[in-house]
């Protein structure tokens, strides 16, 4: 099934609405690239194929994008997709391994790169051609776990590891480059020899192109990092630092998807 980006942000938006929560504009500034991803670029014929390319979601809290990425593929039913942020279930704000479909619980941010580096690692040890994918946030490369990882994966040379960047520019305490200026992004990689392309976040074409030209065969690990922003499509909440953790009134709620679909 087609994992659209436009019901994608419809997902968010309706779960998000339903269950009161938060970290929606972290979400909507994913979808683009969970979109490319989950349509175009991972290699899964079956969520329990032992083959499968992996996904960590490091920035956790952005998880309702990937529910809706399963329930858009088929891999999670509606009741599941209900479920979001209700007493017992598997869908909470950041993913649980338990879940179909989910193969790392992530969340404490800084920490997924270092599973899927090990993922990848896990690949190469059993001559396996699957893949491994982490999306990381801007303001995860504030935290010194995630270069370990960047000089552990450099040194191994693990080049079936994709890293991409949700570069939007802001976290919980405010503007990334206010809290922990890290400008130019691209610098901090290639001085630890990986593989950097730099490209537009919310262009699917784009993402899912440039993933396909890398070699994930040989040569140094790779990083996307994919210029975006966050709440994407609802225009009261693209660049708004207060959206990280808000969760919408009615009024909010109807007034976002009538941006998003104007009929």
């Amino acid at each position: 099934m087609t994992v659209d980006p436009g019901r994608l942000r419809h997902i968010i938006l309706d779960q998000s609405q339903r269950a009161h929560t938060g970290h929606i504009g972290s979400a909507l500034s994913t979808v683009d690239i969970i979109a490319a991803l989950y349509d175009r670029v991972l290699r899964i014929t079956a969520v329990d194929d032992r083959e499968r390319d992996r996904f960590v979601l490091s920035k956790g809290h952005a998880a309702l994008a990937l529910y809706g990425a399963l329930f858009l593929k088929g891999w999670l039913t509606r009741s599941e997709l209900d479920s979001f942020c209700t007493d017992g279930t598997r869908l909470g704000v950041h993913p649980d391994r338990g879940l179909r479909g989910i193969d790392f619980s992530t969340g404490s941010l800084g920490q997924g790169l270092s599973m899927a580096v090990g993922a990848a690692l896990a690949a190469r040890l059993d001559h396996s051609p699957r893949r491994v994918f982490v999306l990381v946030s801007d303001a995860e490369c504030n935290t010194g776990a995630l270069w370990e990882s960047v000089m552990f994966a450099a040194h191994h040379r693990l080049a079936n590891l994709v890293v991409i960047v949700d570069l939007n520019g802001q976290q919980a305490l405010g503007y990334t480059d206010h809290v922990l200026n890290l400008s130019p992004m691209r610098d901090r990689w290639q001085g630890f020899g990986w593989d950097v392309c730099d490209i537009a976040g919310h262009d699917v074409e784009v993402i899912a192109q440039t993933i396909a030209c890398l070699n994930t065969e040989i040569g140094p690990p790779h990083v996307v990092i994919a210029h975006t922003t966050f709440g994407k499509g609802v225009s009261f909440m693209e660049g708004r630092v207060e959206w990280h953790y808000w969760p919408m009134s009615d009024e909010d709620y109807r007034q976002a998807v009538a941006e998003l679909d104007p009929r």
